[in-house]
């Protein structure tokens, strides 16, 4: 699929998965920073503006796995592609409670919190990547 197919118009479920949002782990940071207000009050309010940052993320942020590449969609605009031939390894951190998506390029690293519904992650990864953990 070329770049051109997948600009402008959103992410379409015809072309490829996407994955649904999930709040866990924004609400689980959000959490972490009301239990810092026993420690410190400004802790307290860096990690709940982390934790805030993370819950707009979850709703404004599509993964979507096309043939050819995983797509990190805002709205109706391609962030970014990373094709699965370029992809060495990925794993998801923490099983029982996946809370971070790590995978490594031929140039690159990525680290991405869990926004979204790690079971369907976990397939579309075993289905579309090779290179498996």
């Amino acid at each position: 699929m070329s770049p051109s197919t997948v600009t402008g118009a959103g992410p379409n479920p015809e072309q490829g998965a996407i994955l649904a949002p999930r709040v866990w782990v924004p609400i689980g940071v959000l959490a972490l920073g009301l239990a810092c207000l026993l420690i410190n009050l400004w802790a307290a309010a860096l990690v709940s503006v982390f934790g805030l940052f993370l819950l707009i993320q979850s709703q404004i942020l599509r993964l979507q796995f096309c043939g050819d590449a995983l797509i990190v969609w805002r709205g109706d605009t391609v962030l970014r592609r990373f094709p699965y031939s370029e992809w060495l390894t990925w794993t998801v951190f923490w099983g029982p409670v996946p809370v971070l998506f790590y995978f490594r390029e031929q140039q690159s690293i990525h680290f991405l919190p869990v926004l979204f519904d790690a079971t369907s992650l976990r397939e579309q990864l075993n289905r579309h990547v090779s290179a498996q953990p």
